[in-house]
């Protein structure tokens, strides 16, 4: 029997939850997701390891064993296809990647098959597969493990693409993912996992296609997800020193966008910037303007803003990686200026 869908409101009076971090989070709507259904079973390289996966899985092999906590062998192709075959036969597989680069090796399967399965059905099968693909930076990661390729699999009818910025959306998420019918890329950035967040301790679940909005103002849109959540929030900040308000709104996921939440806020504010964790070009910030901009043209009171990273892959030398991600002030006297309209 799959759990019924359960969305608390943090702000609820009485909801005194404890504070746990995003890497905790995770390992709470694992273990409790498992608890649930003897159908959830969780695969990946090192898994089962003590440390557990940036401490996202840690202790779960102890209480679960191997038969469900399973390790597994550095194959990301073979990986998403035994997960297909075992959410075809009923399972609920999560598959974990340390690192989104080398999912790529799992593509065909992702895009060929597992994507189209219930379209090629007709909706009479379904393959609900977990994929949490974990994004670093800093520490020399360089240009083969810090993509964040959300707008490819955005792009890919079939595939629904989560990019939770708090631990409460990390857990609630995590567990909308297990326990829907449809394909979900989770993609986490490695640097959130030590960010702690009030997050219930009982079983709960955040919709898709529904944005949060984080911070009111009334000057200025910023939309982001993941990683660049916490970032457009002391943009934000700093913004408000310099009286300037800006209106901070967290889409969760890309795939289901919520376009409606970003729409009322800019026909409030007249003006948008989007920060997208990757190349600035052909990605999600690109399809966030262009859709404000087909509906909602005559709002906009100034041209929109595109923060991302330079077309260029990430290098690993400390200083030039510096330069190369979004720096706070910079950013801040750039939007600054779009409101000021010099």
């Amino acid at each position: 029997m799959l759990p019924k869908r359960k969305t608390p409101s943090r702000d609820a009076p009485g909801a005194a939850h404890p504070e746990a971090s995003y890497a905790d989070a995770l390992r709470q709507g694992l273990e409790q997701a498992m608890d649930l259904s003897d159908r959830v079973v969780v695969v990946g390289q090192l898994v089962d390891y003590a440390p557990g996966v940036f401490g996202s899985t840690t202790g779960l092999v102890e209480r679960f064993g191997t038969e469900r906590v399973r390790d597994f062998p550095v194959s990301e192709s073979a990986m998403t296809a035994l997960g297909i075959g075992a959410a075809v036969a009923g399972m609920r597989p999560v598959l974990v990647h340390h690192r989104l680069d080398f999912m790529l090796y799992s593509i065909d399967a992702i895009v060929n098959w597992l994507s189209l399965w219930r379209f090629k059905s007709n909706g009479a099968s379904s393959a609900p597969v977990t994929i949490r693909a974990i994004v670093g930076r800093g520490w020399g990661q360089g240009p083969q493990h810090s993509k964040s390729l959300h707008a490819w699999f955005a792009h890919v009818p079939g595939l629904k693409v989560a990019m939770p910025a708090t631990a409460f959306d990390a857990k609630g998420l995590l567990l909308e993912s297990i326990f829907g019918e449809d394909p979900v890329i989770m993609i986490e950035h490695r640097s959130l996992f030590g960010l702690k967040d009030r997050v219930p301790e009982f079983p709960y679940r955040v919709r898709f296609g529904q944005a949060a909005v984080r911070r009111a103002g009334a000057d200025l849109t910023l939309v982001g997800a993941g990683v660049m959540v916490p970032f457009a929030l002391r943009v934000a900040a700093q913004l408000a020193e310099h009286r300037v308000e800006a209106e901070v709104i967290d889409l969760r996921t890309i795939s289901p966008l919520d376009l409606e939440t970003v729409l009322s806020s800019v026909e409030k504010t007249g003006r948008l910037a989007v920060l997208d964790p990757t190349w600035g070009s052909f990605g999600m910030a690109a399809e966030v303007i262009s859709r404000v901009a087909e509906r909602r043209r005559g709002s906009l009171r100034a041209d929109p803003v595109r923060i991302a990273h330079p077309d260029s892959h990430t290098p690993m030398s400390s200083a030039l990686e510096a330069v190369y991600y979004p720096e706070q002030s910079s950013v801040v006297e750039r939007l600054r200026a779009l409101v000021s309209g010099r």
